[in-house]
């Protein structure tokens, strides 16, 4: 890998300003300066800019309990972004792995692996979500049968064509609800709660496939996945 390139991978740097590092004499290789940026260098190597040592950054997969108040996007926009709460190289390079709403909380997963972050989102693979929600309205006795039996049956959303997929609703207590999905149309949990005139007051996404959020991590914080978590997908 030629050095510019390697700066380029394992720092904020871009191939340019990497490159211009070099001729300010702030890069060694080995110990011993080093300003021509297309020197061939190996992981092997002992690279420092600046003092410190850089290593290749590897493809990271980010398990987030997201808080209230954050958005999944890449641009700036009103709110802040969900990557913003990182602390990590190559920010640029994050995407989250789905979506969840400005108000929604709880397990985001984010990556710079798009293969496996679309073996989640594909629909064909069927990846089920499961929700907890609090309800505006109490969700009792018949009322809860029901609800059960047509989210299990498909609920019919406004302005969409299909009827969503069935889905599992256990009633926790009379305001509080876990849902299971496994499709993730625009805000479809709070819709399919709107659809039998009910609203959520809030919604926590505690499970992505078999992977559970971890319930040390506080609103906010991060913390990267096992291998055995990646494997999960």
């Amino acid at each position: 890998m030629r050095l510019d390139r390697f700066l380029a991978e394992s720092t904020e740097l871009t191939r340019g300003l990497a490159k211009r590092a070099l001729i300010r004499g702030e890069v060694s290789v080995n110990g011993e300066l080093e300003k021509k940026a297309a020197r061939h260098v190996q992981e092997t190597d002992r690279i420092t800019w600046l003092g410190e040592r850089l290593s290749l950054v590897g493809t990271r997969y980010i398990m987030l309990n997201k808080p209230e108040g954050v958005e999944c996007t890449a641009r700036r926009g009103l709110y802040p972004r969900v990557v913003d709460l990182l602390d990590v190289p190559k920010l640029e390079r994050l995407q989250p792995v789905g979506r969840l709403d400005v108000e929604t909380t709880g397990l985001l997963l984010i990556t710079d692996d798009g293969q496996w972050s679309h073996r989640i989102t594909s629909p064909r693979r069927r990846c089920s979500k499961a929700y907890l929600a609090h309800l505006a309205r109490p969700l009792e006795g018949d009322a809860a049968l029901r609800a059960t039996q047509a989210f299990a049956e498909g609920i019919e959303l406004e302005g969409e064509d299909e009827p969503t997929r069935p889905a599992e609703l256990t009633c926790l207590d009379d305001h509080h609800v876990r849902l299971v999905i496994d499709e993730g149309r625009y805000h479809q949990v709070r819709r399919m709660f709107a659809a039998i005139g009910n609203h959520v007051e809030t919604l926590h996404r505690e499970s992505v496939g078999a992977l559970v959020l971890d319930d040390t991590l506080e609103p906010g914080e991060w913390r990267e996945l096992t291998p055995e978590e990646v494997a999960l997908f």
